[in-house]
């Protein structure tokens, strides 16, 4: 028998669309919840820059070349919804604060309240043409008591709470969505790149301690800080790897795929480690008589670029106040940008708080191919994660038998989800709010997150966004 149709785990499909690569991975958590991948494929970007799609045709090309050859590694794998990530120099986010005073002073606040408390920041001004992504609670207040996790159950006149918003251009995301409707998809959810990462290669121990992950891509470096169980601060740096390849096609008059090779290969992010009597002999073009690359000169270059990038982070740090010795769990550098020779050395030198690569192996089940456990892949492990999460949340909270489930095993992820939850409201009542905050846990950080953000983008007119 079929081993897909024989677990009842769904099949979760992450679909990371990146500036230099469009990576599809499909994964199914197993008996000791670990993720078993299924299915993974990846193709060459060209239809996207700076995280952004300019150009919607290369782009479908690229997400249908990693769809078939994530499906060419398993015959009987169907792939229908994607969990898609997001990131751009267009996201932004800003610190709210919001405040309502209770009709029923006398009663326990009720997770009615806190719907409302959160629906409010929806209405916070932000510029034409940006449309609000995602609002995620931080600390709560009851009257005069402060940081607390969960206010339900509490009495109070007063409850409150501060809120991480995270906003994006509205035509961007659409451009996002096109690419994946036209490759013959449907956009379950859309995950902000840097939290997809941050559950990939972080624990709760990560989380308690507080950190900051730095996930150095292709086309940005998207920051995601963590403190006292709390994400404190997200940013998109609008610089990446594609930049230090630039830097070096430009530096050294080389081309741009042979720019790219010797930083795969030779390349160092700090300049003091690399050898001064090392060289590097690139062919000539036409005719031309080869030419001596410099080592050191090379390292230069990126140590440079790499600099710029560690003082953006550094300073996003300075502006929530952690970049002294309170994020305890250090720096945690994933991304493919993370694998440059020293950067380590060079992260700790710039911000003066401990780092280390992080990599997606976390939730990972033995026996996984190995180029996974790459940080390349931290964002399309991480987008898998989310769907479970949605999934589990669904189930835990119909309240359904393994019987029920099992029937429903040959449906896709969305299709069981809403089949869940539809039995669910029959038998109980409506869906309870996700919104309440866990705090201090990757699953609490993943429930904290919107589920539907695609929905805010849908036209009544325009369904599947032409």
């Amino acid at each position: 028998m079929n081993p897909i149709e024989t677990n009842p785990s769904p099949v979760i499909v992450g679909l990371d669309i990146g500036t230099t690569k469009i990576a599809a991975i499909a994964g199914r958590k197993n008996e000791f919840g670990k993720l078993e991948i299924l299915g993974f494929g990846r193709a060459n970007s060209f239809g996207v820059q700076h995280g952004m799609v300019l150009n919607i045709d290369q782009t479908i090309k690229a997400i249908r070349t990693a769809l078939e050859n994530c499906r060419a590694s398993r015959k009987d794998l169907e792939i229908g919804e994607v969990y898609v990530g997001i990131a751009g120099h267009h996201v932004k986010s800003l610190q709210t604060r919001g405040d309502i005073v209770r009709s029923d002073t006398e009663g326990e606040i009720v997770q009615k309240e806190i719907d409302q408390l959160v629906a409010d920041q929806y209405k916070t001004y932000i510029p034409a043409g940006d449309q609000i992504i995602d609002v995620i609670p931080q600390e709560f207040t009851v009257d005069n008591f402060q940081n607390i996790p969960n206010p339900i159950g509490y009495s109070g006149v007063k409850v409150g709470a501060n809120f991480h918003i995270i906003t994006g251009d509205k035509t961007a995301i659409r451009n996002i969505n096109r690419s994946v409707e036209k490759a013959g998809l449907v956009t379950k959810d859309l995950v902000l790149q840097p939290l997809a990462s941050a559950a990939a290669v972080m624990c709760d121990l990560d989380l308690e301690a507080g950190v900051a992950i730095v996930d150095i891509g292709g086309g940005t470096t998207d920051l995601a800080v963590f403190y006292e169980g709390i994400l404190k601060h997200t940013a998109v740096i609008p610089f990446g790897g594609e930049n230090i390849t630039n830097d070096i096609k430009n530096g050294l008059g080389v081309l741009k795929t042979q720019a790219e090779q010797m930083k795969v290969q030779f390349g160092y992010a700090l300049a003091d480690e690399a050898k001064s009597n090392a060289f590097i002999t690139i062919p000539g073009l036409r005719g031309q008589t080869p030419k001596e690359i410099s080592v050191k000169n090379l390292a230069h270059i990126i140590q440079a670029r790499m600099q710029e990038i560690l003082d953006f982070v550094l300073y996003h740090l300075k502006q929530v106040g952690l970049d002294n010795k309170l994020l305890n769990g250090g720096i945690i550098l994933t991304g493919g940008g993370s694998q440059l020779k020293h950067l380590i050395q060079l992260t700790e030198y710039v911000t003066g708080i401990s780092a280390r690569i992080g990599f997606p192996n976390e939730h990972l089940a033995s026996g996984h191919i190995e180029e996974l456990a790459k940080p390349m892949y931290s964002t399309c492990i991480g987008l898998i994660l989310k769907g479970y999460n949605d999934y589990e949340n669904s189930v835990k909270s119909s309240g359904l038998s393994a019987n029920s489930v099992g029937s429903l095993r040959g449906s896709g992820p969305g299709e069981l989800v809403e089949a869940l939850e539809e039995e669910m409201k029959e038998s109980h009542g409506p869906a309870p709010s996700r919104q309440a905050l866990k705090n201090k846990s990757m699953k609490g950080l993943l429930d904290s997150l919107k589920t539907g953000i695609i929905d805010l983008f849908r036209e009544e007119d325009d369904p599947k966004f032409g």
